[in-house]
């Protein structure tokens, strides 16, 4: 059964010392995943390494270079958007290369605000500008400190321009309140969705998807980050993917087997049918 893992972080040192990667913890953890969510049918992971800033991008690069079924993007996180500013890496060597499908990630954090907000929405503006010269879609963190909506708000006002010029977006690990979800969808966002879909008090995430069209949809696990149920807490890898996706088909009324088979085929379809990848 293909799924496709649209969003994952190397480790910050060297893949090698990452045991949910390439190696037997990763295919224990997606056989245990396999025997949680019911089904013999073994699970084809697909990969897509998210860039963070430019040395993970390179990373992410060498990633999806040497392994089949994987992919990345490159782009520069808001955490490192003062820091990149000061020292202005070329990110056009990454341009044209070989499975990459997308600017990203990138986006407004006011949650941390571990850049200052203006730098933050200048970089922002920088990369949504190069994913339209490059004819990719934009891979999006947005977040917001509690009982406030500003990054939303500041992303929505950037992102009618630019979807307006025809520019794709996805919202990554999206937590957009349901009520505020709309004006993104009708630009045309998809939408991603981790392994905060099994958690107890996560109603907002799931009312959330309620209003999100099923082809609008990818599965990520956002690793080492999130682990599902009943991993949380522990370094979540691609091979509890299967996990969300079972938690997802539950609340869409569908069977793991085509939830997995129509997000599959939007990340595709997002990614890959205009990419040449």
């Amino acid at each position: 059964m293909k799924i496709f893992d649209t969003h994952f972080h190397l480790p910050p040192e060297s893949e090698n010392s990452f045991t949910g990667f390439d190696s037997a913890m990763n295919e224990h953890l997606l056989q245990a995943a396999q025997k949680l969510v019911l089904t013999d049918t073994p699970f084809e992971v697909c990969r897509l390494a998210a860039g963070g800033d430019f040395s993970d991008s390179l990373r992410a690069m060498e990633y999806a270079r040497s392994r089949e079924n994987a992919f990345f993007s490159c782009g520069v996180h808001p955490h490192q958007a003062a820091e990149y500013l000061q020292n202005r890496e070329d990110f056009s060597i990454f341009r044209g290369k070989k499975n990459l499908v997308a600017v990203g990630e990138i986006g407004l954090d006011y949650f941390y605000e571990e850049s200052p907000v203006a730098e933050q929405r200048q970089v922002f503006d920088e990369f949504l500008a190069l994913a339209l010269e490059w004819k990719l879609p934009a891979m999006l963190h947005i977040r917001d400190k509690e009982d406030s909506f500003d990054a939303g708000n500041d992303a929505l006002a950037r992102l009618t321009g630019f979807a307006g010029a025809g520019g794709r977006f996805v919202i990554h690990c999206c937590t957009i309140p349901e009520e505020k979800i709309e004006p993104f969808l009708d630009l045309g966002a998809m939408i991603g969705v981790t392994g905060m879909v099994t958690f107890k008090r996560a109603e907002n995430v799931r009312a959330m998807l309620k209003k999100v069209p099923t082809e609008r949809l990818l599965l990520e696990t956002d690793s080492p980050y999130l682990a599902p149920v009943p991993f949380r807490g522990k370094e979540n890898t691609p091979g509890l993917l299967p996990l969300a996706a079972q938690a997802l088909a539950v609340e869409r009324d569908m069977s793991l087997e085509e939830l997995c088979r129509v997000t599959t085929e939007n990340a595709e379809r997002f990614y890959l049918s205009n990419t040449g990848a």
